[in-house]
């Protein structure tokens, strides 16, 4: 292998991009399941723009974070985001997008429910003063199962495939699922 030093450089350069976007993601995902906020908008710029299904477009991750925060922070709420297959394509120098899949599950006490998800993201990222950020993510689920646990302890599947009225908490104004 005839590799000069640029080279070798380059290909280090690339690897440790990759290592950095994917702990970006990572910190993203484990800020999101310990109810920290800030750590999560601090994985973003200032004018990322989040689609994920299910949710209004935001174009700024304030709004975001703050619907997180009220909605996701709560104690009664209970997530866990695992990421896979992380694909990482660099596009610049300073530029790279990024394909993740994710299996996600919600315990809520408060309303008795589990939730099941697996989505995917398409996440674009850009460094800026030598941090990799995010300034693009969009998530599309694949899969959807919901479960309702009585008083008893008896899970009743209400959910299969598609998301319902009570999903992530939100009421189903007292109509029969």
């Amino acid at each position: 292998m005839n590799d000069t030093l640029e080279s070798l450089a380059q290909r280090v350069q690339t690897i440790e991009d990759t290592a950095a976007i994917t702990q970006l993601k990572i910190r993203y995902l484990r800020a999101c399941d310990r109810k920290q906020p800030d750590v999560v908008r601090s994985c973003f710029t200032d004018d990322a723009v989040i689609d994920f299904e299910g949710f209004p477009v935001f174009d700024d991750p304030d709004p975001f974070v703050a619907l997180y925060a009220e909605h996701g922070c709560v104690p009664n709420v209970l997530d866990m985001h695992h990421m896979q297959n992380p694909v990482i394509e660099f596009t610049g120098p300073d530029t790279a997008t990024g394909l993740f899949d994710l299996y996600f599950f919600q315990i809520d006490t408060a309303a008795r429910t589990l939730i099941q998800l697996a989505s995917s993201y398409e996440d674009s990222f850009v460094r800026q003063n030598g941090k990799w950020l995010m300034n693009r993510s969009k998530s599309r689920r694949l899969s959807f199962l919901m479960d309702e646990v009585d008083a008893e302890g008896v899970r009743k599947v209400v959910g299969l495939g598609e998301q319902t009225q009570t999903a992530f908490g939100q009421a189903a104004g007292g109509q029969d699922n």
